[in-house]
């Protein structure tokens, strides 16, 4: 178990889409490496796989108060949708940086847990935008390409223009 560290926009990695896993048993550590990444950060609710450079269909949520009930999601898939709603979403990737997204408000997600097995769960409050948000990044997709052209590219200024006083 370990930290990983998290890679921020542009880089391309972030817009790979991801591979199927078959071998539960060797993502495990990627598992537990998600969520103790996810963890040590103040606002992470939700990491994916290509955030820490992994091109593997796997991602974690936790939207508990207490930040204590990890939901483990691998080769997730929206089956049904329903409605929309908007949220402004911020993301790991994407530093400092919140927009308003359009969302489906309601979906049903299938997925195998951390063991193997298939579930389906359908949320249509604050984990339904999550699932949409984490399952984004597993097909090369960030919160930012449901902007329209003109406000992506003033986030992204803002962004660059972060970046560099960091440096």
């Amino acid at each position: 178990m370990a930290v990983r560290d998290i890679i921020e926009i542009p880089d391309e990695r972030l817009r790979v889409k991801c591979t199927p896993v078959t071998d539960i048993a060797a993502i495990q550590t990627l598992i537990d490496d998600l969520l103790d990444t996810m963890y040590s950060t103040d606002s992470g609710i939700g990491l994916a796989a290509p955030q820490v450079g992994v091109t593997q269909s796997v991602m974690v949520i936790d939207i508990s108060e207490n930040r204590n009930e990890p939901l483990v999601f691998i080769n997730p898939e929206i089956i049904d949708s329903e409605g929309e709603t908007s949220y402004q979403e911020g993301c790991l990737s994407v530093p400092e940086i919140y927009a308003d997204v359009a969302r489906f408000q309601r979906v049903e997600v299938k997925a195998l847990d951390r063991e193997g097995n298939e579930f389906i769960t359908d949320s249509d409050d604050f984990l339904a935008i999550v699932m949409q948000h984490e399952i984004d990044h597993l097909h090369g997709r960030i919160f930012l390409d449901h902007l329209s052209t003109l406000k992506r590219n003033m986030l992204l200024k803002k962004l660059k223009k972060q970046q560099r006083l960091k440096q």
